[in-house]
């Protein structure tokens, strides 16, 4: 039986240097924002969809969404992010699902299944465990506004778009603590691998 390890955290947490050191274990990982970039492209439904919402106006001069406007669009208006989910949501949903059956199809020991929204779209159910990558708010404030060039109020902003990190932390089966350096993070991950070890045996 597959054993299905949901990995979540939050903006600028890190979760993308533990999917990386994980993945090199060998460990086939599901990518949620790839194929929420991947529903996007053009002519695919996701941003056909859009584009009946939100106007023309998302599109670059390529045919391409222009990420940025509409992540501005989003992110500052509560409402047409809900309308932004609901339309994505359930077409990302149906390929994660499908990816996760083919692995349980060939009886793979343990997957990774990287979901920035994990516990806000209701992915939990479908996971055997979920690993929550844990920052506190002022180093993702800290980080955010180094990576994206933002603003105090925007990466805030941004920030509380999602559930906070100490409540998806309580909720985890397991949590990475990534304030510390790289190889604190790493000494960690080492842990989990052995945990994960006997999870799998017990399977």
């Amino acid at each position: 039986m597959t054993v299905v390890l949901g990995i979540t955290g939050g903006i600028a947490c890190g979760k993308s240097t533990v999917v990386s050191y994980l993945a090199n274990q060998t460990i086939p990982v599901i990518d949620g924002d790839l194929i929420a970039r991947q529903v996007v492209e053009p002519e695919q439904e996701g941003l056909l969809t859009l584009c009946e919402t939100f106007g023309p106006e998302i599109l670059l001069e390529t045919g391409q969404l222009n990420r940025a406007f509409l992540g501005d669009l989003v992110f500052s208006d509560s409402i047409k992010r809900q309308q932004m989910n609901a339309i994505l949501g359930p077409i990302i949903r149906k390929e994660i699902l499908a990816q996760i059956k083919r692995y349980q199809e060939q009886q793979t020991p343990l997957i990774l299944v990287d979901i920035p929204l994990l516990y806000e779209s209701g992915y939990e159910t479908y996971m055997s465990k979920v690993l929550v990558v844990w920052v506190s708010e002022t180093t993702q404030v800290e980080r955010l506004m180094k990576r994206n060039q933002l603003s105090q109020t925007d990466a805030l902003a941004r920030i509380h778009s999602q559930w906070p990190l100490d409540v998806k932390r309580a909720r985890a089966d397991f949590v990475i603590d990534n304030n510390g350096t790289i190889e604190q993070t790493y000494r960690q991950l080492d842990a989990l691998m052995l945990q994960l070890s006997d999870l799998i045996k017990k399977n």
